[in-house]
């Protein structure tokens, strides 16, 4: 039985500091957790009978629970209010939504950098491009390595822009780290669990998407993994389930959005270019999961789709992007969210300034 200790809102750090060594004394793994209004102490791994008795007679704790799901850390029960990452100054979660835009992969130097000046000027926040790619056919283009991880890294620093690239085998976790802000783990790694452990040891968010035929609760559970590592900086993403439907590539499951957001504390994107495979329907799909209280999310762009190397049919030209970026700002104020634009939040004058990372409230 896992379990949180709800500490009082007049214990002292000497009294959560006794509950969290007591946890570790009884053989269970302690995690902190500092709401605005109240400290939890989560402890995992729970086996020794009487243990919830035990913690609930010390000083400081005002009650001990059990924790009903199966993903713990990533429950709203261990952590009631939003995570709100920190992402070189960009803010992630909550009330904050936040695009990410480029190409599906990473071509040459002349094509990153065309389309993500272009996806800054129209106010992504995030810039994305493939290094690795996992292609359904073994003949397909499938990224260029470390020389695209070196571009991604270039064009970040040039345009001043968080990059996120696909980490696809373990034994890439520490070159990727290397050279990118933000792991993605497709969904074809959701359940790599050997890649989920070994991001979940580096400080770097994670993003991760929802398999084509994974539960929700299955994805919460890869995001889990990660957190089990110490490594609270995760995002997951609703990346389109497979049905009977054809019409599209995957059915967008607009409703894991709010779904997830009830059972987890976790920021929720959505990846609508995935989902569709046909750009005509991204940006229907992009403010279809906004509406839904989405955080954010990823879209395909590319400045000449015809001769992309991988996924041009979806890829969203920077014209139309321009259009449906200033849709989800529409958008965003109806649900009373904000959208990151590029430096800045669209509420703020001032430049975008780091903030403390964590579990953030």
């Amino acid at each position: 039985m896992d379990m949180i200790v709800v500490m009082k809102a007049s214990a002292a750090a000497a009294d959560v500091q006794r509950v969290v060594d007591r946890v570790s004394e009884l053989g269970l793994t302690p995690h902190l957790s500092k709401g605005e209004f109240r400290t939890i102490v989560g402890a995992i791994g729970a086996k020794i009978v009487g243990s919830r008795e035990q913690l609930g007679q010390l000083p400081g704790v005002d009650e001990v629970m059990a924790i009903t799901q199966p993903y713990k850390l990533a429950s709203r029960e261990f952590h009631e209010a939003d995570t709100i990452l920190d992402i070189k100054g960009i803010r992630v979660g909550g009330p904050h939504v936040n695009i990410i835009a480029g190409p599906c992969a990473i071509e040459s130097r002349e094509v990153l950098f065309e389309v993500g000046r272009a996806v800054r000027d129209a106010g992504a926040a995030i810039l994305r491009g493939g290094a690795y790619k996992p292609r359904s056919s073994p003949y397909s283009f499938k990224g260029m390595g470390r020389e695209g991880l070196e571009l991604l890294q270039e064009a970040g620093h040039e345009l001043n822009m968080p990059t996120i690239t696909e980490v696809v085998d373990p034994r890439d976790v520490a070159i990727v780290y290397e050279y990118a802000d933000i792991f993605q783990v497709g969904a074809r790694n959701m359940q790599n669990f050997n890649l989920l452990l070994e991001v979940g040891k580096t400080d770097k968010p994670v993003f991760i998407k929802r398999g084509l035929a994974a539960s929700i609760t299955e994805l919460l559970m890869s995001a889990e993994y990660v957190l089990s590592q110490g490594n609270h900086r995760v995002i997951v993403c609703e990346r389109g389930i497979r049905t009977f439907a054809d019409e599209v590539r995957f059915t967008l499951d607009v409703s894991a959005v709010p779904v997830i957001q009830e059972r987890s504390h976790l920021p929720v994107f959505i990846d609508p270019s995935h989902a569709a495979g046909k750009r005509d329907l991204v940006p229907a799909l992009t403010l279809a999961g906004i509406a839904a209280g989405a955080a954010g999310a990823i879209v395909e762009v590319h400045s000449c789709p015809d001769r992309a190397l991988c996924d041009g049919p979806q890829a969203v030209l920077p014209g139309n992007f321009v259009k449906l970026m200033e849709q989800i700002r529409q958008i965003s104020d109806v649900v009373g969210h904000r959208v990151t634009l590029w430096g800045r939040d669209d509420d703020e004058e001032s430049p975008r300034r780091a903030t403390p990372g964590g579990w953030a409230t």
